[in-house]
């Protein structure tokens, strides 16, 4: 048994049950213009290969496996979303956009992941495709089988202005999640809140519920910030650190240090 803080991974393989990979991949990448103009940023390269290789490939290596692999897209890359999966050998990944072909008419990720939930049977595993991880997920899964309950992956930021971009995590001892808040202004913990989470299937009526009261749809941690007053929600740390591909800094460090990695394998 190996047991940290926030998680207990243990020694016998995971029960069975029907949970569905959600990796969302329907924005636009702003923030990254003039690169993304034209393409999606989850296909950017890095170290040579597709942003969106890197979570499909942790989501569809799972042990037991998950049957079905969701990548939200939208409709204006889907063309270049449909020809990545088609140099693909996944079996068990589809693409599903959403209706729109602009920033303005996105429904914004938690919108994306409403519909989806609302159409699915089975929990979910929900990755964004921008941010990149190591770890191999056995112990959140591992936590969301024993609680039952939304877990949310957690990681060390480097320093508080890179908190600032995220959101800042306080835990009580039995890794509930006291307080969650995106953004922070003035952080003071590293802990962060990384997009990668377990949701029981009736996840679905929270996020119809997070629709109703027309708050922020575009950040999943805003849906994550409320979650935490309703209902118990769980922190698992990772093994590793995240990248978060959300500007040219974080994406040009993040090749940097993918494409060091690949050089140290070979």
């Amino acid at each position: 048994m190996i047991t940290s803080p926030n998680c207990v991974i243990g020694s016998n393989d995971l029960h069975d049950g029907s949970m569905i990979g959600i990796i969302l991949a329907g924005g636009y990448g702003k923030r990254l213009w003039p690169l993304t103009y034209d393409r999606p940023k989850v296909l950017l390269p890095l170290a040579g290969r597709p942003v969106l290789d890197y979570i499909a490939e942790k989501l569809t290596a799972l042990n037991p496996p998950i049957n079905r692999v969701i990548v939200s897209t939208n409709l204006r890359f889907q063309p270049q979303f449909q020809e990545w999966l088609q140099a693909k050998e996944y079996r068990n990944v589809e693409l599903l956009p959403d209706r729109s072909r602009s920033e303005e008419e996105k429904p914004g990720a938690i919108g994306a992941l409403a519909e989806i939930a609302e159409e699915t049977d089975g929990d979910l595993l929900v990755a964004a495709a921008d941010s990149l991880f190591a770890d191999d997920l056995r112990g959140l899964i591992d936590l969301f089988r024993e609680k039952a309950a939304p877990v949310v992956a957690l990681y060390r930021a480097i320093n508080l202005e890179e908190v600032m971009r995220g959101s800042e995590v306080t835990l009580d001892d039995q890794g509930r999640i006291l307080e969650f808040v995106e953004k922070p202004t003035e952080p003071k913990k590293t802990l962060v809140g990384g997009c990668i989470y377990a949701f029981p299937h009736r996840i679905h009526r929270r996020l119809e519920e997070y629709s109703g009261l027309r708050l922020p749809r575009d950040e999943p941690g805003r849906f994550i910030e409320w979650l935490c007053k309703q209902e118990d929600v769980y922190g698992c740390m990772l093994r590793d650190y995240v990248w978060d591909i959300g500007t040219l800094e974080s994406y040009k460090a993040a090749d940097e240090y993918f494409s060091r990695k690949a050089l140290a394998a070979t």
